[in-house]
């Protein structure tokens, strides 16, 4: 069986198991915020006396339910206590394959950008891994140090520190991989959160029960900080994994400036939804961040071309046909959208440009990809000219003919 083709089923397979883990894992996040932020005082002074802080009546799926959540731990220890850890573990591993096999197995394809920094592919890796763990220390290291302070000081200094990796990723791999790798810091982050703070803790005042000892509230205390942390920095981290799909967003000159007002936007969006389920819930924060996507979404609006005037030298040009540019697309766009590329192991995103009749039908696209965003080729790995995208521009507004 080829082995092109076994790759993709493998990437197929593997990016299907990383989207329904993390559907677990963020689904299991939302849930416990809003449980925490719904809980009510318990009425009952016998529950009072057992510890219970809070507690919820709830309905669904035809069966009444009863959470009730303890100060520190119960008095008693249950024989049968369910843990929420491999859902953020199996995430992590997933999606750390995943970016093995896409970008760093073919990091002169999708993570070099000539333009910005001659990199070679091996130093764009350990640019990419580098980020990964300067993300958790530096993140970690604010914990450890505001740990008793304002966690909205915490949250300032944090994104002001991921706006700067952005700075950085952004002015040395391409934008593509610098986005997905600000997610995958981010996605680290959170995972380490789990695998390093809050289960450990958990553990902990298991432990601590078992022995018929006190658990330590500090360990309920950073476990909730962790929690919470990640539960804000979740829809961040969705926008970057699906941003590789939007070339208009991180080609664009300040492509980490127009990050950093997505991700605001979607931290104050956040926020709204957990003010909501404390019944308290200003519409200030969700306008606001709804303003931030559409101020971003403005910036990176392509301008529109000038129409040349009737009876001027430009509007007298030639037409250029598909004929013109099929040189261009060979030379340039054939490595990848070839029916046997030489850049990748199948036709990328299946487009294949073998006939005059595909590049017709997929004119619109070209021209986003190729002159609008200037995102394809991939880092212009295959040196396409602004003479190239020029004649690509001038087919495409003549018509596609």
């Amino acid at each position: 069986m080829d082995a092109a083709y076994l790759l993709e089923v493998f990437t197929l397979l593997l990016r299907w198991a990383h989207v329904i883990v993390a559907i677990a894992w963020i689904g299991a996040s939302f849930y416990f915020v809003w449980l925490d932020n719904s809980l009510r005082p318990p009425a009952d002074p016998a529950l009072k006396e057992k510890g219970v802080s809070g507690e919820l009546w709830a309905v669904h799926g035809g069966g009444f339910y009863n959470p009730q959540k303890y100060m520190v731990a119960p008095s008693h220890l249950p024989a049968d206590l369910h843990w929420f850890k491999w859902e953020s573990y199996t995430t992590w591993i997933t999606g750390f394959l995943l970016i093995s096999s896409l970008y760093y197995l073919q990091a002169g394809s999708y993570m070099v950008d000539a333009s910005k920094m001659a990199l070679q592919p091996r130093q764009a890796v350990g640019v990419g891994i580098t980020a990964l763990v300067l993300g958790w220390l530096v993140y970690d290291g604010l914990c450890r140090l505001l740990i008793k302070r304002s966690q909205v000081q915490l949250g300032v200094i944090y994104y002001f520190f991921v706006l700067a990796m952005a700075y950085a990723l952004t002015q040395m791999i391409s934008g593509r991989a610098a986005f997905l790798h600000i997610g995958a810091m981010i996605a680290t982050t959170m995972s380490a959160n789990v695998f390093f703070w809050i289960i450990p803790g958990q553990k902990r005042v298991v432990a601590a029960m078992q022995r018929g000892a006190a658990p330590d509230p500090m360990d309920g205390l950073r476990a909730k900080q962790r929690s919470v942390h990640n539960n804000y920095l979740t829809l961040p981290v969705v926008f970057c994994m699906i941003s590789n799909h939007f070339g208009f967003t991180y080609q664009h000159p300040h492509a980490w400036a127009i990050l950093g007002l997505i991700l605001l936007g979607a931290v104050l969006i956040r926020h709204w939804f957990n003010l909501r389920h404390k019944g308290h819930a200003p519409l200030v924060w969700p306008v606001l961040g709804c303003l931030l996507l559409i101020a971003a979404f403005i910036w990176t609006a392509p301008s529109r071309p000038d129409t040349p005037a009737p009876g001027s030298a430009a509007a007298a040009t030639p037409t250029v046909t598909v004929a013109d540019i099929r040189p261009i697309i060979d030379a340039r766009c054939a490595a990848c959208h070839g029916a046997h590329p030489t850049l990748m192991p199948t036709p990328a995103g299946g487009l294949v440009f073998d006939s005059d009749e595909h590049l017709r039908q997929l004119a619109p696209r070209i021209h986003q990809q190729a002159v609008v965003q200037k995102a394809m080729p991939l880092g212009n790995i295959t040196k396409i000219t602004d003479a190239e995208r020029a004649k690509l521009a001038a087919w495409f507004d003549g018509g596609a003919q």
